[in-house]
């Protein structure tokens, strides 16, 4: 019964999407599938993705997730010339998180939470603050795994997605959601391809 009403609300939501919305989910998958294919044309269309969703996360009262979108596209913009620059250095290797860095995520987590909380609760007309600043700052210590190369970086990832769906449902954004589900099975994926990835890699350094 609770996947019927799942699907019956997701078809209905789906009936009134907006044409910018089509646009914005269209980019994000672009995007994501241009970076499974490790092409560089993955950054121009996050580009675009995130400019829209700064736009209609910022109409649906998702202030926060419109912050982290904003940083998204200065990722975007560093990791486009990044690339072009750097691209036939060898990659940094994967590892697992040390209890230093763990101390990072924790305070990351934390102070990015009670930060983006007090700022929506105080400031804005938001009816979602405490999932929008979870979503965010989780995404946020998530981030910033995924840049130092550390395998849990999937996990904070879809720590994330697993709030930002039933919340991006209930602000009557179904692509969205729909979207985040799909990165939630990307995110998992990542997980065990990078789990296989740094096993070769530990290898390598032991022969």
């Amino acid at each position: 019964m609770m996947l019927l009403y799942w699907i019956n609300l997701f078809l209905q939501q789906l009936s009134q999407t907006s044409w910018v919305e089509w646009f914005a989910v269209g980019f994000g998958v672009a995007e994501v599938l241009l970076a499974r294919a490790n092409k560089v044309a993955l950054y121009p269309a996050g580009i675009v993705a995130t400019l829209l969703s700064v736009y209609l996360f910022i109409t649906s009262g998702l202030y926060a997730e419109s912050l982290l979108n904003l940083y998204y596209i200065i990722m975007s913009i560093y990791g486009w010339w990044y690339w072009v620059k750097k691209k036939n250095l060898r990659a940094v290797p994967i590892t697992t998180t040390h209890k230093k860095e763990w101390w990072t995520v924790l305070y990351i987590v934390a102070g990015g939470f009670i930060f983006l909380y007090i700022i929506l609760k105080n400031f804005t007309p938001s009816t979602v603050p405490l999932c929008d600043a979870f979503v965010s700052a989780t995404a946020w210590a998530g981030m910033w795994l995924l840049a130092k190369r550390k395998i849990e970086n999937w996990v904070l990832l879809n720590i994330s997605n697993a709030v930002a769906i039933p919340l991006l449902f209930y602000k009557h954004l179904p692509l969205y959601a729909a979207l985040t589900i799909f990165l939630f099975i990307v995110a998992v994926q990542g997980y065990f391809q990078w789990k296989k990835v740094m096993k070769k890699e530990n290898a390598l350094c032991l022969s």
